[in-house]
């Protein structure tokens, strides 16, 4: 799950002050469902980039690999069909998982890597790994730094650590934040989130950021999602419910966020000590 829409009583994990503004009359896992049915990916990135950045992670055939939040398991799917990885991923949306499971089924059928529908915040893993992963899900951990802590936890020493945060490319408008209820600290810079690493002992490898074009195409997909659910499903009581948040959603983005808000994947490995 993402950071576009974050709702107070289905995130709890979420700091004060930094949850969204409405709740959802809906089911919370079918509004994502529905806005992300045509993404391969559930951030702003482009496939391009993140099959870069897979290359270069050059794991061994039968790595371990935990992706908390894993979405529609794109990325783990990716893995899998590059470097034979084993591993886990977790999801909360019942929606997603089961994305995740027919994808790899057809994809990659023979893959060692279990599927788990549940809130990442309660897994607790009985391996460490060589990846640990949570692109784009940091209220999972109560923010940047403290999924940063966690999976390091979960991770083997000399492993690598991804994570996907937004970033603040200006300071933003007090108007935006009041629209989206966000605080100030509800991000980082992109400075400040490849400092976050280094506080915690991690070895800041790579960062690739999404250019106008990766967020324009995240953000209109749902907008064509949206309506044509609505179109397609007249007697569905929710589907004014999505357009109505998409809408809101569409203005924020293109009179602040659009200028504000950038987004990167960060690259760590976790620090081999030496005395």
């Amino acid at each position: 799950m993402k950071w576009s829409i974050i709702l107070t009583t289905t995130l709890p994990n979420l700091p004060e002050g930094n949850r969204q503004f409405m709740e959802l009359k809906m089911d919370i896992w079918k509004f994502f469902s529905v806005l992300h049915k045509y993404h391969r990916v559930c951030n702003p990135m482009s496939t391009a980039k993140l099959d870069e950045l897979i290359g270069l992670l050059e794991l061994d055939p039968g790595a371990t690999v935990l992706d908390i939040a894993c979405g529609k398991g794109e990325i783990l799917t990716r893995l899998a069909e590059r470097y034979e990885i084993a591993g886990v991923g977790v999801d909360i949306s019942p929606y997603f998982v089961a994305d995740t499971e027919r994808k790899l089924k057809e994809r990659v059928p023979g893959a060692k890597i279990e599927i788990l529908n549940m809130d990442g915040a309660d897994y607790r893993p009985d391996q460490l790994f060589d990846l640990s992963m949570c692109v784009g899900a940091s209220w999972v951990y109560q923010g940047h730094r403290g999924t940063l802590s966690a999976l390091k936890s979960m991770t083997k020493r000399g492993g690598l650590i991804l994570v996907g945060e937004p970033f603040w490319i200006r300071e933003p408008d007090e108007a935006y934040l009041a629209a989206q209820n966000y605080t100030r600290d509800i991000f980082g810079t992109h400075y400040e989130n490849v400092n976050a690493g280094e506080d915690e002992g991690l070895f800041p490898l790579y960062t690739l950021v999404s250019n106008q074009d990766d967020w324009d195409r995240y953000e209109t997909l749902k907008w064509y999602a949206a309506e044509k659910y609505a179109r397609e499903n007249p007697d569905d009581n929710d589907a004014r419910e999505v357009l109505s948040r998409v809408s809101h959603e569409r203005t924020s983005y293109l009179r602040w966020g659009r200028d504000t808000v950038g987004w990167s994947l960060y690259l760590f490995r976790k620090v081999i000590d030496i005395d």
